[in-house]
């Protein structure tokens, strides 16, 4: 393993820079498109239940299933991973932009326009800012499951380490194929752990002390 590890450590760098890059960056695409998709949907109720709807449904859809979808029409590369990724990070953190908009008291709203903001301003600096923390929630859910998600991805020769676990797991039994989906599994598991590090720090940076508290 050590020597695996010794001959490789500079393809493993580039690769997890790599995966953590495709995961971050469809992490904010994410974050962007879901905030903007709740911010229009969750003063109505049915709207509010479309969207729910769809989360939950698109959360059963199997990754592997959709690359396989999108390779048709997009081919192999870099595309179909980030469609996929992007996909699936959206839905965790749209239900939750959803219920932490949905949940903020009317009382508050009903302050803040009378003493003159406009609905978009309210928005901005009174509502997102108090459903930030169950947002965030949804985001580090979203980033944990991605970052398995990413993975499966390599299918499609996307980037990432899960290019080291099919490649170990089309030649299980010969060299070093053990080695490789170790590689593969604990770098994404290494991964993820610095990923939701990072995000517990932007919640202590963002989130007063006092909705925290």
């Amino acid at each position: 393993m050590l020597d695996f590890l010794g001959d490789r450590y500079e393809q493993i760098l580039f690769s997890s820079w790599q995966h953590f890059s495709l995961v971050l960056q469809c992490l904010v695409l994410a974050t962007v498109l879901a905030v903007v998709i709740a911010a229009l949907v969750y003063r109505s109720r049915a709207l509010t239940g479309v969207v729910n709807s769809v989360s939950a449904i698109g959360l059963t859809i199997p990754s592997f299933a959709l690359i396989g979808l999108l390779i048709s029409p997009f081919g192999f590369g870099v595309l179909p991973a980030v469609i996929v990724v992007a996909f699936f990070a959206t839905l965790p953190i749209l239900r939750n932009a959803v219920v932490g908009l949905s949940g903020i008291a009317p009382t508050v709203v009903e302050a803040a326009r009378g003493i003159g903001m406009s609905r978009f301003r309210t928005l901005v600096q009174v509502e997102l800012p108090l459903a930030w923390p169950i947002i965030l929630t949804g985001i580090r859910v979203s980033a944990q499951m991605v970052m398995g998600v990413a993975a499966v991805a390599a299918y499609a020769l996307g980037p990432g380490l899960g290019g080291f676990i099919f490649s170990g797991l089309s030649r299980l039994g010969g060299a070093n194929s053990f080695e490789s989906v170790v590689t593969g599994v604990v770098g994404v598991i290494i991964l993820a752990l610095i990923l939701d590090l990072l995000l517990v720090g932007l919640g202590r940076l963002t989130i007063p002390r006092g909705i925290r508290a």
